[in-house]
């Protein structure tokens, strides 16, 4: 996963802590801003790499910041905010904001929409390999080396193999899985997930550093010895 910092302006303290749980699983660094004029502040100190804004802000208010950030620099930004008339987004849209979510949401849509943006707008931004004994994964060069052999994965299953070996000896459900691999709105049946993990233990073979194991009734873990 890409390390990115992202800089929240929200003044609701709930909103901006659950988003902030969801920035920190999935390995963002964040900042938060409770008003305009802290956000603007923030940002010129220390510029992040992508911004989300809520539009009614106490003091300068969201369009207001998102201009001044306009004037500064390109950084890409997230409108999130309870105002969803057409008017708005247009307006949000005009003023440069890269994408626009309407409140109430859900957080794992925006942390994908936020990686959507991320990797549109900024061509450095990457997903570190996962390098292991016997095995690399390189997800941004779709490369999986196994055993000094290079092998050739479908991208689901290269994904979901990252996805597994990024987080060693966790159990992941298959819901979980489904959401990091398929998207929020996979609306297929769950049992793709293991019909995928059988190709892809057929492909890996056996290592004594690491292995798909099953938990029954809950999904998979990538153990790895030592880790």
């Amino acid at each position: 996963m890409a390390v990115a910092n992202i800089l929240v302006i929200e003044d609701d303290p709930y909103i901006s802590d659950l988003i902030g749980l969801y920035l920190k699983r999935e390995g963002f660094h964040y900042t938060v801003a409770c008003n305009g004029e802290e956000g603007i502040e923030q940002f010129l100190s220390e510029p992040p790499d992508l911004v989300i804004l809520d539009l009614m802000l106490p003091g300068a208010d969201g369009w207001t910041v998102c201009r001044r950030i306009r004037t500064e620099r390109a950084t890409p930004i997230i409108i999130l905010t309870g105002k969803g008339e057409s008017y708005d987004k247009l307006k949000g849209f005009e003023l440069g904001a890269d994408d626009y979510l309407v409140k109430p949401f859900d957080p794992k849509e925006l942390v994908a929409r936020i990686k959507a943006v991320m990797r549109r707008t900024k061509p450095g931004f990457a997903r570190e390999p996962v390098k292991l004994p016997d095995l690399v994964i390189d997800l941004d060069r779709y490369v999986v080396v196994c055993g000094g052999n290079e092998l050739t994965l479908p991208p689901k299953e290269m994904e979901l193999l990252h996805a597994l070996a990024s987080m060693p000896n966790r159990v992941l459900t298959r819901e979980q899985l489904l959401d990091r691999v398929w998207g929020f709105d996979f609306e297929g049946d769950p049992r793709t997930v293991d019909v995928h993990i059988k190709r892809i233990r057929e492909k890996i073979g056996n290592s004594e550093h690491c292995r798909i194991e099953t938990i029954r009734g809950v999904g998979y873990k990538f153990e790895v010895s030592g880790a």
